[in-house]
């Protein structure tokens, strides 16, 4: 049965964001592991009634503690090639399976009319990114489907700027939750999507390889 328009965008987004693409050529360069037992994803959550503007004034007041001024701009098809940079440098900084993106598999991701990406220009340089997506048959459920900080700018409260960019893109598109993944073992990260209010809720997701597999895409 040919695969809806849903699942394969799903599997392409999985496969630039979840790090992890059927390679048969290559598989020595990912740990057996995650082929025979796959990637294991914590889904998170936050309704946007819960984004108070008392909350989102703490968040500010952490923000320029930090002193970081960012200014978040819309992505176009000519930002790809410098999200693609910050991806593959800010991945090899975290606890996720890492493997380096293409121009072009990002391009099949910003290709979908749903996915917007916002870009963080700080002192001059990008030096973040965030792709934002929808769940739901009315698209009621704003998806961060990705977050990328260059290494220069982690934990400097850049990836709280782009949070707080992202629930106000969705709160004028109307959206009535946000929700994410985040791979079991990126602590940092888990802990970071917590701090911006998320909670945990159902069971944790598991994607094998054939999650990833684009190859008759």
């Amino acid at each position: 049965m040919p695969e809806s328009k849903f699942t394969l965008k799903k599997k392409r987004v999985r496969a630039f964001l979840l790090s992890l693409q059927a390679d048969r050529g290559k598989k020595e360069t990912i740990k057996d592991d995650y082929y025979e037992k796959g990637l294991t994803y914590i889904q998170m959550r936050l309704p946007v009634e819960k984004i108070t503007e008392e909350f989102e004034n703490s968040l500010k007041e952490t923000i320029e503690k930090k002193i970081i001024s960012a200014k978040i701009r819309e992505g176009t098809e000519t930002d790809l090639k410098s999200v693609v940079e910050v991806y593959n440098r800010s991945w090899l900084t975290s606890n996720t399976p890492f493997r380096p993106i293409t121009f072009e598999s990002l391009k099949r991701v910003y290709d979908d009319p749903d996915t917007v990406f916002l870009i963080a220009r700080v002192y001059g340089i990008d030096g973040g990114f965030v792709i934002l997506d929808y769940e739901g048959d009315n698209n009621q459920y704003g998806v961060i489907a990705g977050l990328g900080i260059l290494p220069r700018f982690q934990r400097k409260r850049l990836g709280t700027v782009l949070g707080m960019a992202s629930w106000n893109y969705f709160k004028e598109k109307g959206v009535k939750e946000l929700r994410c993944e985040v791979y079991k073992d990126n602590v940092a990260s888990t802990s970071f999507i917590r701090g911006l209010g998320f909670e945990e809720y159902g069971a944790p997701q598991v994607y094998k390889v054939e999650d990833f597999d684009l190859e008759n895409d």
